[in-house]
């Protein structure tokens, strides 16, 4: 049995042609892993689930990396895939963070979940 395995998929509709390789795959699947990361961190989740922390991941490597351009030296930044996960992970902190204050995180307090109907001691009744 013979398996061959593509090395990407090519999409033509009309005149536009898009390409998704391994290359794409692992640098989205590095985002969302950066993102959650950096929700976790934070301690504040970005809209939309999955595709949320992956956008804040994109973003945040975008950001420490063509934006900011920040060096920091005597920091050796992994680098997987062509993303640096240091940076991409200060760039998703730093773009959650910022969401959190822009929504009013910072002005509302967390409210305690209330107990049940039956757990505050409240009786049924018959009718």
């Amino acid at each position: 049995m013979n398996l061959a395995l593509a090395a990407g998929i090519t999409i033509s509709v009309g005149q536009n042609t898009w390409s998704i390789g391994w290359g794409l795959i692992m640098y989205l699947v590095i985002a969302l892993i950066v993102g959650v990361i950096a929700e976790f961190i934070v301690g504040w989740r970005v809209p939309f689930g999955i595709v949320g922390a992956i956008i804040a991941g994109i973003i945040g490597v975008w950001l420490m990396t063509k934006v900011l351009n920040v060096q920091i030296d005597g920091l050796n930044d992994p680098v997987l895939y062509g993303v640096p996960l240091i940076h991409g992970l200060i760039g998703s902190i730093i773009l959650i963070a910022i969401w959190h204050l822009l929504t009013g995180g910072g002005r509302r307090p967390r409210r305690r979940r209330e107990r049940g109907y039956r757990e505050r001691g409240y009786r049924e009744r018959a009718y």
